[in-house]
C-alpha cells in the first residue's frame, strides 16, 4: 500500500497593521454633552503623536477612549488592526502614564515596577530581569529600594514610565506626563522622554496643553478644540501653516487681523476691520473660491520695525511703541498702529535706544509671511 506524503503548508505570515491606532468617527457624550466629536485619527507604528489643546477640548477623553477607560458613544477604536469594541482596558495592548504618577506608596521602586508583572503570574527570575531592564532604561537602578515619597518629582515620573514600559505594550499613552514638574525639570524630562522613544521605537501617544512640549517631542500633532480636531500635521506644518484661526493663535504667538478678501492673480488682498489693506502671497494652496471673511496671521518674529517709512514696501504701517517685554533670550515690542490695532514684534534681543511713545515707528512684513486662515465649516450640534 502506497501512502502519499502530504506536504505541510507553511503557517500564514501574520499581517502587520498599517496603523498602531485608528479612531474611526469616534464621538463621546456625557449626559447629552458631546465632548468628542467625530474624531478620525491614524497613528503609525513607532510614531510619537501628540494631542494638543486647551483644558476641556476633549483630548484627555480621547486618550481614555483609546485606553478603554471610557466607551465610545459612536465610532470605533482600532489598535493594531483589531477593533476594541468589546475589549476591556486591561486586555488592550496599551499602558498609560498619568500626570499624578499613581505610584503605590507602600511599595518600593522595584516593587512598583514589578506590580503588573506579578499579576501576570510570570516567573520570579523573568520579573527580576524585566524590572532591572526597565529601571536601567529610565536611569533609576540606584533607587530600586527607595519608597516613592523618598523621590523627587522627576524620579517619580521615571518610575511611572518604567512601570508602564515593563509590560512591553504596543502603545504607550501619556496623559500630561510632565505637567506636575517645574519648568527646568520638565525640559530635562522632555529630553529623556525623547531618548526613550528613540531607543524603543514604540508608539507614543501624548496628551498635553503645552505647545512647546508638543512641538519639540512629536512626529505629528493633532490640535483639538471643542471636541474636534482642527488640524493634524508635523510640528513645522502646524506652526508655519496653521489652517484655522484657533490653531494660528494657540500654537505660539501671532498677530491676527480680521477682514474681507479679494483675489488679484497670485496675490490676495485683505481689507481689515481697522481699515488696513494687507497684501498676501500664499505659501500653500488655498480653497477656491477663498472665503470672503478671513483671518490673517502674522508671527511676531516675521515683523520688522523701522524708524523710517518704507514707501515701496507693500505691508508697512505707522505706529507708536507702547511697551517692551524683556524675555531674556528675546524681547517683545508692543506697537499700536494708527488705526488702533496693537501688534507684537519679536527681536532676538532688546535695544538700548528705544523711541519714546510720541516718535513714529513703522512695522513691515513680507507678503509671503502672511497666512490666510478661516473658520472650519462643520455642524455645531
Amino acid at each position: 500500500m502506497i501512502f502519499k506524503a502530504f506536504q505541510k503548508k507553511a503557517p500564514p505570515i501574520p499581517e502587520v497593521a498599517e496603523f498602531d491606532v485608528e479612531l474611526r468617527g469616534v464621538s463621546k457624550s456625557f449626559r447629552g454633552d458631546r465632548v468628542v466629536r467625530d474624531v478620525d485619527l491614524q497613528i503609525a507604528p513607532g510614531e510619537f503623536f501628540s494631542i494638543l489643546g486647551p483644558s476641556g477640548c476633549g483630548k484627555t477623553t480621547t486618550l481614555r477612549l483609546i485606553a478603554g477607560f471610557e466607551h465610545t458613544s459612536a465610532g470605533e477604536v482600532v489598535i493594531q488592526g483589531k477593533s476594541m469594541k468589546k475589549v476591556p482596558a486591561h486586555r488592550r495592548p496599551v499602558n498609560t502614564v498619568f500626570q499624578s504618577y499613581a505610584l503605590f506608596n507602600h511599595l518600593n521602586v522595584a516593587e512598583n515596577v514589578a506590580f503588573g508583572l506579578k499579576l501576570q503570574n510570570l516567573k520570579r527570575q523573568e520579573i527580576k530581569e524585566r524590572v532591572e531592564e526597565a529601571l536601567t532604561l529610565v536611569k533609576m537602578t540606584d533607587f530600586a529600594k527607595r519608597l516613592p515619597q523618598q523621590l523627587s518629582g522627576g524620579q517619580q515620573q521615571r518610575v511611572a514610565l518604567a512601570r508602564a514600559l515593563v509590560n512591553r505594550p504596543a502603545v504607550l499613552l501619556l496623559d500630561e506626563p510632565l505637567g506636575a514638574l517645574d519648568l527646568k525639570l520638565r525640559k530635562e524630562m522632555q529630553v529623556e522622554l525623547s531618548n526613550i522613544h528613540q531607543d524603543l521605537g514604540m508608539t507614543f501617544i501624548m496628551v498635553t496643553h503645552d505647545q512647546e512640549e508638543a512641538l519639540s517631542l512629536s512626529d505629528r500633532i493633532a490640535v483639538m478644540q471643542g471636541g474636534r480636531i482642527e488640524q493634524i500635521g508635523s510640528p513645522t506644518e502646524i506652526y508655519e501653516c496653521p489652517r484655522t484661526p484657533f490653531v494660528a493663535d494657540f500654537i505660539g504667538d501671532t498677530n491676527l487681523f480680521l477682514g474681507r478678501s479679494s483675489e488679484q492673480g497670485n496675490i490676495i488682498k485683505v481689507s481689515t476691520d481697522e481699515g488696513m489693506d494687507l497684501v498676501i502671497q500664499p505659501r500653500y494652496q488655498l480653497p477656491s473660491p477663498i472665503p470672503d471673511d478671513v483671518v490673517v496671521s502674522i508671527r511676531p518674529e516675521k515683523i520688522k520695525m523701522s524708524l523710517q517709512p518704507q514707501a515701496n514696501h507693500p505691508n508697512c504701517f505707522e505706529g507708536r511703541l507702547r511697551n517692551v517685554m524683556y524675555k531674556g533670550t528675546h524681547a517683545y515690542y508692543l506697537v499700536e498702529l494708527l488705526p488702533g490695532k496693537m501688534v507684537t514684534v519679536m527681536y532676538p534681543k532688546a535695544s538700548n535706544n528705544l523711541p519714546d511713545p510720541t516718535t513714529p515707528v513703522y512695522v513691515l512684513w513680507h507678503p509671503a509671511d502672511c497666512l490666510v486662515v478661516w473658520e472650519p465649516v462643520g455642524e455645531e450640534t
